[in-house]
């Protein structure tokens, strides 16, 4: 039982204390919370995580889809915050105790390349604009209508954005409208998809408690006002976020298509390799197109070679021959990976201790340490890539290389690689889980306007 479901009281906060939890009411989905590869992760559960530690409290997730039910559950007790990854409307908002804005988001209306163009608002009122229940696009919406009453929009109840953007993917739906963190979220599944036009003002994500909990709120807003909960906000907002501006339509596209055409002449090796070093493959095989795109015959100018683009002092001391031999390319290159993250200060937590052995394979391990070196001498967090990522383009200035032991290095490419095989390893997840759509249904015939 949670505090607000206890009558109200001049302390909400000890009664919270009392049960010893936190109950987080949020959507099961990739800006939310979900089930990563080292345990939960999301932008709003690792938020409201170390909130919880803040009070000494555990935190409990319960996973509720629409907007009017998470209410309605804050109210009956059966929560204490909504970290929904969304705005709320007026109308919600007035049931609510809101926290301060943490991020601002908008309401993007989405298409699909070759699809409607869209090019005001007052096109829009040729087409139906789709969404889910959320108060805050309903706002929007309204707001439109009042100097273009023809645009109309339809909610769908038993949807998520999430599977709005893959109808428009599929030509089901011409358009959608979402929330701007949802979009950035998932559109390298869906590269063709294509941000028409914005709604409305910018809006922040906020936490709503029970307006009767006074002391939660107020132990909130000040929590949200610290130096240290701003700063950890900017970590997880590049940690989530940051890496999806390496995004590139045509690559993408490409690569999803590789999936299915490439990697499957490869996948038994990168599996037996990734089996026998006790790593993930999709990480070795996500590595491995971040480097060759799966060709086996790739080379550089520079002289790296081969599926994993090693070189040929990287392959000797991995007992590689031949780094042409795609099998044994793939060994050396895995065990290189795996000693890297080895060599990785222990101290560092996942997932940033693989983050940072994989800048390592691509700028190699004495720079890393630069690096992080840098980024202690600026204050930032040297254990954690966030702080580590925020530096390394420094190392091709002379002002800080020349006092660092590894000299000049192109720290920015580290951060693009890392960036890169983040996305594909994701893209990699879903083909293979199943949860993005398969290629083949491109000539999905439209079913609504």
């Amino acid at each position: 039982m949670s505090a607000c479901n206890q009558p109200p009281t001049p302390n909400d906060l000890e009664t919270l204390r009392s049960l010893g939890e936190l109950v987080m009411i949020t959507r099961n989905n990739s800006a939310c919370y979900y089930e990563g590869p080292h345990g939960p992760a999301g932008f709003e559960y690792d938020l409201a995580k170390a909130f919880a530690d803040h009070l000494g409290l555990d935190l409990r997730v319960r996973i509720i889809e629409t907007e009017a039910d998470m209410i309605a559950a804050l109210r009956a007790g059966q929560g204490d915050i909504i970290a929904a990854g969304f705005p709320f409307g007026r109308q919600s908002a007035r049931a609510l105790a809101l926290g301060p804005g943490y991020m601002a988001v908008r309401q993007q209306v989405v298409g699909r390349r070759g699809g409607p163009e869209i090019q005001s608002e007052k096109t829009l009122e040729t087409y139906t604009l789709w969404m889910t229940d959320s108060s805050a696009p309903m706002d929007d919406l309204e707001t439109l209508r009042q100097t273009h009453p023809g645009v109309s929009g339809q909610m769908l109840t038993a949807y998520k954005a999430e599977d709005l953007l893959r109808m428009v993917w599929r030509r089901s739906l011409p358009l959608a409208v979402v929330d701007s963190n949802t979009m950035a979220m998932n559109h390298y599944y869906y590269p063709e998809l294509t941000i028409l036009m914005t709604l409305g003002p910018a809006r922040q994500l906020k936490w709503a408690t029970d307006p009767r909990n006074h002391l939660l709120m107020r132990t909130i807003n000040t929590w949200f006002g610290r130096k240290a909960t701003r700063e950890m906000i900017r970590g997880l907002g590049d940690h989530y976020y940051g890496h999806l501006k390496s995004f590139d339509y045509v690559d993408l596209v490409r690569y999803r298509r590789r999936i299915h055409v490439r990697l499957p002449r490869y996948r038994p090796f990168f599996e037996a390799a990734a089996k026998k070093y006790e790593m993930d493959w999709r990480l070795v095989a996500a590595l491995a197109y971040q480097e060759s795109h799966w060709d086996p015959r790739a080379q550089s100018y520079t002289g790296v070679r081969g599926i994993m683009m090693l070189t040929r002092e990287t392959a000797t001391s991995m007992g590689l021959e031949n780094r042409l031999d795609v099998e044994a390319s793939i060994l050396a290159g895995t065990r290189y990976l795996v000693r890297l993250h080895r060599q990785v200060d222990p101290a560092v937590p996942e997932p940033d201790r693989t983050f940072m052995a994989l800048a390592a394979y691509n700028i190699g391990f004495g720079h890393l340490q630069d690096a992080r070196i840098l980024a202690g001498r600026f204050g930032k967090p040297h254990d954690s890539w966030h702080g580590v990522r925020s530096v390394f383009p420094l190392l091709r200035q002379k002002k800080y290389y020349r006092t660092l032991d590894h000299r000049y290095a192109r720290g920015h490419e580290a951060v693009i690689f890392v960036d890169r095989i983040r996305i594909y390893y994701r893209m990699l997840q879903a083909a293979l889980d199943a949860a993005a759509p398969d290629p083949g249904a491109d000539d999905t015939p439209p079913v609504y306007r």
